[in-house]
């Protein structure tokens, strides 16, 4: 052949079947191409972490792009939810890693203005690390971090005695208001009370004056020595007394004694109609609704004393003296219970009666076979004699 060619068969071409003819001056430029250094497993790894499309023809406008981009993404101080300070190391390793790769690979002919993208960049990594951590602390990067954050610990710890400060003092401020006003309300109640025993006393005198109190039983005698009771005051011991002496019972006493004559009366009235009428089994129609509208009536009375018992339950001193409602149902079980109870004591009484009434028939009869015999015996010794 008189112009020299070379078949050249790549591995992707080859799967094909199909062949690459390359002439011999494109053959000398890619020899040169190829005898060039082999990049290394790890530089590959950077470009890929680094996620440039080609690593081969990346500028390093392209590098500091993408490393922006990713410390945006993984900065530990960025805010992002992506925020990983492992993978930040990492990219920046690996950032640091591909300019050094591009700097030995760009020609020593690059021109000035490369020189000058160089010379900024290099001053630019300085200045940006620099301003990292709020340009506080010195030393390495690592150390430069703790320190930062040991600065942001102690800004916290200061935040939070200044709002504890604030928060004391504005409850202390809260505390003062309120012991004023219960100061100006206890003066309030205390000037009233005055006022209000001034009114007394005068009415007192007044009705002095008037001879009002000169009918009262004892007047002129001194008060009759009360039982002594350590636990409340001489005073108005000696008040309760009196009133107790004169009949006067409080509301609630008068409320309680009402409940308990109501319900007397109305369990009375269910007992005597129950003992009046048969058994539940034998009752008759009529007696069957008798005792209905027996039991309707006292309901009706049951809902006034339930009423009644309300009332009591919030004027009653204490909690454990307070009643609950009364129900018909159980009321008319206790009536069927003490009716058939009163209907036993009444058989075991005419049982008793009647072996009381045998006894003494018993006893009776005894006593005339007595007498009878006596009778025979004197008449019989009365005619022996005369013989």
């Amino acid at each position: 052949m008189t112009c020299t060619s070379h078949l050249l068969v790549s591995r992707l071409n080859l799967c094909h079947g199909r062949f690459l003819l390359v002439s011999p001056q494109h053959l000398s430029l890619f020899r040169r191409l190829s005898a060039g250094p082999q990049m290394s497993h790890s530089l590959q790894e950077s470009y890929r972490l680094l996620q440039l499309p080609d690593p081969a023809h990346s500028t390093p406008a392209q590098v500091k792009e993408a490393y922006l981009r990713l410390a945006k993404l993984y900065h530990p101080d960025s805010g992002a939810p992506t925020a990983d300070p492992a993978l930040f190391a990492r990219v920046e390793e690996a950032y640091r890693a591909v300019l050094a790769h591009q700097s030995k690979k760009r020609p020593p002919d690059g021109g000035a203005e490369e020189d000058e993208e160089d010379k900024s960049r290099g001053s630019a990594l300085p200045h940006r690390h620099y301003l990292n951590y709020e340009g506080l602390g010195f030393g390495t990067p690592s150390q430069r971090e703790r320190q930062y954050r040991q600065i942001r610990v102690d800004r916290a710890s200061d935040q939070i005695l200044n709002y504890r400060q604030r928060e004391h003092e504005r409850a202390e401020a809260g505390e003062g208001a309120l012991v004023e006003r219960d100061v100006r309300q206890r003066s309030r109640k205390i000037k009233i009370t005055q006022a209000v025993e001034r009114l007394v006393e005068d009415l007192i005198q007044e009705s002095m004056a008037r001879g009002d109190f000169r009918n009262l039983s004892g007047a002129g005698k001194p008060l009759s020595k009360f039982q002594h009771n350590p636990y409340a005051d001489p005073m108005t011991h000696n008040l309760n007394r009196i009133l107790i002496d004169n009949g006067y019972q409080p509301p609630w006493v008068v409320t309680q004694r009402d409940i308990r004559e109501m319900v007397t009366r109305a369990r009375g009235r269910l007992l005597d109609g129950r003992a009046r009428l048969c058994d539940g089994d034998r009752m008759s129609s009529q007696e069957r609704k008798a005792w209905d509208e027996l039991c309707a009536s006292v309901g009706e009375d049951l809902v006034k004393l339930n009423k009644l018992v309300d009332n009591y339950n919030l004027i009653v001193p204490m909690l454990k003296m307070q009643m609950v409602h009364f129900s018909l149902s159980r009321e008319v079980e206790r009536a069927e219970r003490s009716a058939q109870q009163h209907r036993a004591e009444q058989q075991k009484e005419r049982g008793k009666d009647r072996e009381r009434r045998i006894e003494e028939r018993k006893r009776a009869n005894a006593q005339r076979k007595t007498q009878a015999t006596k009778q025979g015996l004197m008449k019989w010794m009365q005619s022996f004699l005369k013989l």
